[in-house]
């Protein structure tokens, strides 16, 4: 299982870098940032029968969440168990010319067999895209209109990234998140 969660972990990656990486436009600007977080919880609670699930990190703050139905195994989880969760998270921002690009969201998901430790991973992807309605060079910012018509005026970390940005152009922003968690055997 542990095999499978790297696997869709690196896939989930590469399709957000590739997304950002290739514009339609290669004048106008885009920009990525992802970070992947790996952690060890234990298992402080287990509820079968509600399917709840508390979890405490190594900083001692704990987490309670239902298990979906899609966790075949959870019987086998027991209080006490350590559990690996890598948390994978992509922004992507890239600029194009008016009507080249269209919202949407994907999402998939996979869990162990049964038998095997239990243990998830599941992606998602949304995207939408707003236009721009001014932008103010000598402070930086532009104003951006979002699909369902609300108005948001941005600071852009990089001045230089407006330079071949014009009012009506299109902002498309991906939000990737992909979480993988397992099971593992606590070594001593």
């Amino acid at each position: 299982m542990r095999k499978l969660l790297r696997v869709w972990l690196t896939v989930v990656c590469a399709v957000a870098v590739a997304a950002c990486a290739t514009p339609t436009d290669q004048k106008k600007p885009a920009v990525e940032k992802s970070r992947v977080v790996t952690i060890t919880a234990t298992v402080e609670a287990l509820d079968l029968a509600s399917r709840m699930v508390t979890l405490k990190g190594p900083e001692g703050n704990t987490i309670t969440f239902r298990a979906d139905d899609r966790v075949k195994n959870l019987p086998q989880v027991k209080v006490g168990d350590q559990v690996l969760a890598e948390y994978y998270e992509s922004v992507a921002i890239q600029v194009m010319k008016p009507g080249e690009v269209q919202a949407g969201t994907a999402g998939a998901a996979a869990t162990a067999k049964p038998g095997e430790k239990p243990g998830m991973v599941a992606a998602g992807e949304t995207t939408i895209t707003a236009s721009i309605e001014a932008i103010d060079r000598e402070m930086s910012s532009v104003t951006l209109k979002g699909p369902e018509g609300n108005v948001e005026t941005v600071k852009v970390r990089d001045p230089k990234n407006l330079k071949n940005v014009k009012v009506g152009d299109q902002v498309v922003i991906t939000y990737t998140v992909a979480v993988a968690i397992s099971v593992e055997e606590v070594k001593k």
